[in-house]
């Protein structure tokens, strides 16, 4: 007697066996939902990532080719597109998922940062320029730019340079904090090679820009180095 046949091409009544990463997919979305992202390693994150944009495969091995190539989920997602795609397997919806998970982050961080008193909201503040700019490959020099009660005006990237240098110019600085009516601007650039220690460049430069800024009552804050190994402050260290 022939078997009736399920619209899944089974037998009736039974599930036809999909591929077992479907069910390493569930029970990984599983683990998300009840404990959290704190219970995925940085590639099982990288996983779900994936999940979309290539239903029909076994990302884990691509997820773990990526970590090892990059070193952790954040810097995977902050790698330059152009890179990504040397990853074998690694098309133009996933890289573009990818993208779309850094820009969320950086959103979320602003968020964080806007209409807020930025010297109450420190640890935000230092989050939000990591989030942004720590894992790039390129060293680039942004301004945080306050009014009188430390609120953020405007957030504006000025310059992008090479992996160890990005020129700056000190009344470049202050005529655009002059435009924005601010009162006071927080220095932040990031170094590519993950050491946060300023340089005697980034000193000097630095107190160029305090010494054009001060007669005109601009206060520069801080300038922040953020890097893959933290962050450096100028405050802290007493060099402003």
């Amino acid at each position: 007697m022939p078997v009736k046949k399920s619209r899944g091409g089974g037998p009736s009544g039974l599930k036809e066996a999909g591929p077992h990463y479907l069910g390493h997919r569930e029970r990984l979305r599983a683990r998300f939902r009840e404990a959290g992202d704190d219970a995925l390693t940085d590639y099982e994150m990288l996983e779900l990532v994936l999940f979309r944009a290539l239903p029909r495969r076994d990302v884990k091995p691509l997820a773990k080719e990526l970590i090892a190539k990059f070193g952790s989920f954040a810097e995977v997602i902050s790698a330059p597109a152009a890179r990504l795609k040397e990853v074998k397997g690694l098309g133009e919806s996933a890289i573009t998922d990818l993208k779309i998970m850094q820009a969320a982050a950086n959103r979320l961080a602003r968020g964080a940062v806007k209409k807020r008193p930025v010297l109450s909201s420190w640890s935000a503040v230092l989050d939000y320029c990591r989030t942004a700019m720590a894992f790039s490959e390129k060293e680039s020099f942004r301004i945080l730019f306050l009014d009188k009660r430390n609120q953020l005006i405007a957030d504006e990237l000025q310059q992008t340079g090479t992996v160890d240098h990005t020129p700056v110019y000190p009344r470049e600085v202050v005529k655009r904090a002059l435009e924005l009516s601010a009162t006071a601007i927080i220095l932040v650039h990031n170094h590519p090679s993950g050491d946060p220690t300023p340089s005697r460049a980034d000193i000097q430069m630095t107190q160029a820009i305090v010494e054009v800024a001060r007669p005109l009552g601009i206060s520069v804050h801080d300038h922040l180095i953020v890097g893959k190994e933290g962050h450096a402050s100028f405050k802290g260290m007493k060099l402003i």
